[in-house]
């Protein structure tokens, strides 16, 4: 069955508050979304058999249907694997209406019907770092592709004839799918790896064979009807889908720490061990001369023995919104810092399993300060070699 080109599409960013950050995902992660399904028309075969509108036809018989409104929706568990590269397991699940058949001999009167297909993909998704082209946006754009097994149950469908007939299509059968994914995550800041997500997929499914299709036809003399049974096959399937879901990525909460000493202030390398990045107001980004300290760290990480990579964030006491709101922003935004400078060691070949993040918002300060005062030292990121 020839192939036919697939609609592209892109997704549109969309505006956030500015508290907002983008950031790859790193560790496990889980998501749900939905939205709108759109499914292009569909052409099918009927075996041999009074299945067309009441006229037999020894070598079988032709129609299209035309899908109206429909819906999407699925679950996924993945794993970021610090690259900027995902991998999920995916169970989803489509729904498409069916209301116009033609194509037939005798021309229809009324087709009404569903079906809905169900079954799981594996995909592999690529983020976006926009930080490497020096782009400071709360968007994470990412792109991937997935393949695995759906099955479609049809119906039933069923067409009135204008002279009478009626045809009823039914039944389920599985077959080959995959998909295409473009997208962009949106950090929604209030809860440390939350984010919201809008995607646009193209989900194909090879031919799909042998539904049953029943057909009660009238006699010549118009006395009674004739039943007669037959398959009908569909051919390649493409959906249009648009969706909006939320993710959350687990790695970004750790408990809260303990209690510490308050740490005098220090250079920025500490007994070639401890190396400070130190981070502009309400900013995660790190800037020219922080890459040249976190490349310092990696590359002393190799020169001396390291069993553990300590990237522990922190803030300083001021914050966009008082009080505890204001706290549990700091909390998150300290994280962010950790999870960039874990990044930035990344690629500088350090290896993710050896890196340990933590965020301690405005606790241990190296500079005590009087409440919501802006301190330098104290909004940084300690790497400790130990």
């Amino acid at each position: 069955m020839r192939l036919r080109t697939a609609l592209l599409a892109t997704t549109l960013a969309v505006s956030a508050p500015a508290m907002a950050m983008a950031d790859t995902v790193t560790g496990p992660y889980v998501s749900l979304g939905g939205g709108y399904n759109l499914v292009q028309n569909q052409h099918a075969h009927f075996s041999p058999g009074n299945n067309a509108g009441g006229v037999n036809s020894p070598n079988g018989s032709s129609a299209n249907f035309r899908h109206g409104t429909g819906f999407t929706t699925f679950g996924s568990f993945g794993w970021g694997i610090g690259n900027g590269l995902r991998v999920e397991v995916e169970g989803v699940y489509n729904y498409s209406n069916i209301n116009h058949r033609r194509g037939s001999v005798t021309p229809a009167y009324r087709t009404r019907g569903h079906d809905q297909g169900y079954g799981g993909l594996v995909n592999v998704i690529y983020d976006i770092d926009l930080r490497q082209f020096g782009i400071d946006v709360p968007v994470t754009p990412f792109v991937g592709i997935g393949a695995g097994y759906l099955w479609q149950d049809m119906g039933p469908l069923q067409t009135m004839y204008r002279n009478g007939n009626v045809n009823r299509v039914g039944g389920t059968n599985g077959g080959f799918a995959y998909q295409g994914i473009v997208g962009a995550s949106y950090d929604l800041g209030f809860l440390p790896g939350l984010a919201l997500t809008t995607e646009y997929r193209m989900m194909g499914q090879l031919d799909q064979s042998s539904y049953s299709s029943t057909s009660w036809t009238k006699t010549s003399t118009g006395a009674g009807t004739r039943l007669s049974k037959g398959n009908m096959d569909m051919d390649h399937r493409f959906n249009h889908q648009f969706i909006l879901g939320l993710r959350y990525a687990f790695d970004t909460a750790p408990p809260p720490p303990p209690a510490a000493p308050v740490a005098p202030i220090v250079p920025v390398v500490q007994d070639a061990r401890t190396y400070l990045v130190f981070f502009d107001w309400d900013r995660y980004t790190l800037t020219s001369r922080a890459r040249e300290i976190v490349a310092q760290a990696a590359q002393a990480s190799t020169h001396v023995q390291t069993t553990r990579i300590e990237v522990n964030g922190y803030t300083d006491n001021s914050a966009a919104h008082p009080g505890p709101r204001g706290q549990r922003y700091n909390m998150g935004l300290s994280i962010k810092r950790a999870r960039s400078v874990k990044a930035e060691l990344i690629r500088n070949g350090v290896p993710a399993s050896a890196i340990d993040i933590h965020g301690y918002g405005e606790s241990n300060p190296l500079v005590k300060t009087g409440p919501n005062t802006r301190e330098p030292q104290n909004r940084r990121v300690e790497i400790i070699l130990r």
